[in-house]
């Protein structure tokens, strides 16, 4: 897997949960930074290390067969709420992404998933489909993909 020189664009949101990056992907309005807050915020309040990567749009790049995202500059460390506008968030300046997380339509959800994967910039990551705008659904889903407590 040859390394990329340029890095690719991609719309979505980057998260760092204790060691593991998580890419948010979907189209406009499913739910991607609301999701990521909800995350970023459970996990802090547990204790364990969560900031954002970058929010709307990411640099991705394959290092080492790993794919690393990181945020513009112009926009690193701001995530877009919803009515409101860019806010300013501790952040990570990029992170190794470990699970892709596409917001799709709930009724493309199956109930139970097999094991999905997804490639960019030519590395393989493991990918996860969950209902747009649901994060109460979305959070134990993600635990337990993750192996975070209580799945851990």
């Amino acid at each position: 897997m040859p390394d990329a020189t340029k890095p690719r664009n991609i719309h979505g949101t980057a998260i760092l949960i204790g060691e593991r990056g998580v890419l948010i992907t979907g189209p406009s309005g499913a739910g991607k930074t609301t999701l990521a807050l909800a995350l970023l915020d459970h996990y802090r309040i547990r204790g364990l290390l969560s900031r954002l990567v970058g929010d709307d749009q990411l640099f991705a790049a394959a290092h080492g067969g790993r794919l690393v995202c990181r945020a513009p500059a112009s926009i690193a460390g701001l995530a877009e709420v919803h009515g409101i506008g860019p806010r300013p968030l501790a952040f990570e300046p990029a992170a190794v992404i470990d699970l892709v997380v596409r917001l799709v339509e709930p009724a493309e959800v199956p109930r139970l998933q097999d094991e999905a994967a997804e490639t960019i910039d030519g590395c393989r990551l493991p990918r996860i489909d969950v209902a747009r705008q649901n994060v109460a659904a979305a959070l134990p889903v993600l635990a337990a993909r993750l192996s975070i407590q209580p799945f851990s």
